[in-house]
């Protein structure tokens, strides 16, 4: 016989309230925080992440139909193996998480760059060539300057 507080629920967790979500999903090896900038339709999603890289990112189905996806929020994304300008969301926080996670740091990154910037390489420049002081040159006399006569 279990005692009340031992009771175990079978069957789908059933949650009414994002408030009564307790767990905190922190970002693992691979993974990076972000912010939603814009929604593109189709699942698809335009990221700002926190390593400075404006992804496009697609909903999994797992969290399409089950979790709403608003411009602003935070969400977890896991960039793609083969092309680093794409990723998956795998986690949006909830306000009272999304403001952890600003309080404690793990937002506080460099602004985010457009995709075509971040990929292209940047320029080489050549180092700055500064010549080296010259000796100052000595008085050297003049000749006069000759009359041509006619």
């Amino acid at each position: 016989m279990l005692l009340p507080s031992e009771e175990i629920e079978l069957g789908k967790r059933k949650v009414l309230n994002e408030a009564h979500l307790k767990e905190l999903v922190l970002p693992q090896q691979g993974e990076i925080l972000g912010r939603v900038v814009k929604i593109s339709g189709g699942n698809q999603v335009i990221v700002a992440c926190v390593d400075g890289l404006t992804r496009l990112c697609r909903i999994r189905g797992k969290m399409k139909r089950r979790m709403w996806i608003r411009e602003r929020d935070i969400v977890l994304v896991s960039p793609w193996d083969f092309d680093n300008k794409r990723a998956d969301i795998i986690w949006r926080y909830i306000k009272d998480h999304a403001e952890w996670l600003e309080n404690n740091g793990y937002m506080n990154k460099p602004e985010a760059k457009p995709v075509a910037a971040a990929v292209a390489p940047a320029p080489v420049q050549a180092p700055a060539v500064v010549p080296a002081p010259q000796p100052a040159a000595e008085a050297v006399p003049v000749p006069p300057q000759q009359e041509i006569q006619q």
